[in-house]
């Protein structure tokens, strides 16, 4: 099976004196169900690296793939469409609509996709219930604690059901209880078989994914598989 992700020469260099290379000649496959965590300290490339993932940029040169995709030959707007319906995005900052409930919150990673507003809210109630809470639908924000905001974040992400799931500093804004919760969460689903990748710094996070591929200077330094919980726990 064609991997969700190929990479294959990517490089991205930013303009100045000197220029920037914050990627050079990166390749990489992710598979279809696989969780890994792309890991390195500020200015590593990681963050590129999700722009270039997530197809927010282009590579300046190499090969970029998203499920099955060739990235150079499409447009912004067919870019903007594979975006809307594979991919899904969870960031540190929650961006949730404030005075609007989870969900219609969730219901709102929908609104490009043509279906009903019956059937969007559908299909957010049952993503809710996927993320534990389907006694929060009608919260506002404000009524959710950090942990319980950055859930709805998860299931705005995974309502489109996408074939990959971005968690960019997924437990940033959250205390360690909240944090491991979130983590639990993104294991709990990478066992129903989303392809989960999660940029982070934070080596306690990464210590807990199945696969690392940590960044520096814009290259892969390394790429291994652990014996983590996710592995252990039988998620693979």
């Amino acid at each position: 099976m064609t991997p969700v992700v190929r990479l294959r020469g990517v490089s991205r260099v930013y303009p100045g004196h000197p220029p920037v290379r914050a990627l050079d000649g990166v390749s990489l496959d992710i598979e279809y169900a696989e969780m890994i965590g792309i890991v390195g300290p500020s200015g590593s490339g990681k963050s590129t690296m999700l722009n270039v993932l997530g197809t927010l940029d282009r590579a300046d040169s190499g090969e970029v793939h998203i499920d099955g995709y060739d990235v150079a030959g499409l447009s912004d707007r067919q870019l903007s469409a594979l975006r809307a319906r594979r991919i899904g995005f969870v960031f540190q900052q929650f961006f949730l609509s404030p005075g609007v409930s989870a969900l219609d919150n969730v219901a709102d990673g929908l609104l490009y996709t043509g279906l009903s507003p019956r059937k969007r809210r559908t299909r957010a109630w049952q993503t809710l219930e996927q993320v534990g809470l389907a006694d929060r639908t009608h919260h506002r924000p404000h009524e959710l604690s950090g942990g319980q905001r950055q859930r709805v974040a998860v299931a705005r992400a995974l309502v489109g059901r996408p074939s990959l799931l971005l968690a960019d500093e997924p437990t940033g804004a959250l205390d360690s209880t909240s944090g491991a919760a979130v983590i639990k969460l993104l294991h709990e689903l990478h066992a129903t078989g989303t392809t989960i990748v999660v940029i982070t710094h934070d080596h306690d996070v990464a210590r807990e994914l199945p696969r690392q591929v940590h960044i520096l200077d814009g290259g892969i330094s390394s790429d291994e598989k652990t014996e983590g919980p996710a592995l252990r726990g039988g998620a693979r």
